[in-house]
């Protein structure tokens, strides 16, 4: 015996009894990219000669030079604690855009944001106890922007901050190099009603939501900057997003620890 046979018509919707819209089908990227694959990148590290602890952070068409500079002394809310200090510092260089950036607007507003999204990341990464009584800070300077400057400064920070480190040893004056977590970032949004991973500057002009989400190799969040610039997102939608995310991020720390190879 055979079961009935299969009704041929389109499924009907419960609320007008009309038959359901066709899956919307996903709009090409215009890179061509599929939604969760990263932009071509690298991280470069000891991109300067003469400022070793160095690294040029590469996304695409947004480039990220970070070098981490080391004081022997710290800001004064922590004279006498014994403990060290990490900040972060952000620019924008004046041809980094098609319209020339003035030096004013590296200081304040977003500029000041941003380093201070560095420094949180990357104070995540180290035990501020061992590091001894001294600062280490991470400049973030953009050479070219298209998108995602912030997270590409998050995450070639810490490669010029492991390697600061690893200097620190190698001259005698830090007892460990190894940072406690690796710590990387990356942008998701939401286009088109499609989840993307790592935007361009084009597709985070129109996103109707967009994330910067900052996690460390033990899967932990360290920071989840999200804005509905058009219309609010559900829930799933943010999981979706953070799905997104966390799986670039593991490959965004594995790309760190090829980075660092061989620069002990």
């Amino acid at each position: 015996m055979t079961g009935p046979a299969a009704d041929p018509r389109p499924p009907l919707s419960e609320a007008n009894g009309l038959p359901d819209p066709a899956p919307k089908a996903p709009t090409p990227r215009s890179d061509g990219r599929a939604p969760d694959q990263l932009r071509a990148m690298s991280l470069e590290p000891r991109y300067l000669e003469l400022h070793p602890a160095s690294c040029l952070a590469r996304f695409g068409r947004t480039w990220v030079l970070c070098t981490a500079s080391v004081e022997e002394r710290v800001p004064p809310f922590l004279e006498g604690r014994g403990r060290g200090w990490v900040t972060g510092v952000y620019g924008m260089m004046p041809g980094s855009v098609a319209d020339r950036i003035a030096p004013a607007r590296n200081s304040g507003g977003r500029a000041e944001e941003i380093s201070r999204l560095i420094g949180r990341s990357l104070r995540a990464a180290v035990d501020l106890g061992s590091l001894g009584v001294r600062t280490i800070t991470i400049d973030c300077q953009v050479v070219q922007a298209d998108g995602g400057t912030r997270t590409a400064a998050v995450t070639g920070g810490y490669v010029a901050l492991a390697l600061a480190l690893r200097d620190l040893k190698t001259r005698g004056l830090l007892a460990a190099a190894e940072t406690d977590h690796q710590v990387a970032a990356i942008s998701v949004g939401l286009v088109d009603d499609q989840a993307l991973l790592d935007l361009a500057q084009e597709e985070d002009s129109r996103a109707d939501a967009d994330l910067n989400v900052v996690m460390t190799d033990g899967e932990a969040f360290v920071e989840v900057q999200g804005t509905a610039e058009g219309q609010a997102f559900a829930r799933a939608q943010l999981e979706a997003l953070l799905d997104l995310a966390q799986g670039a991020i593991r490959e965004l720390l594995a790309e760190q620890r090829r980075a660092l190879a061989g620069h002990e």
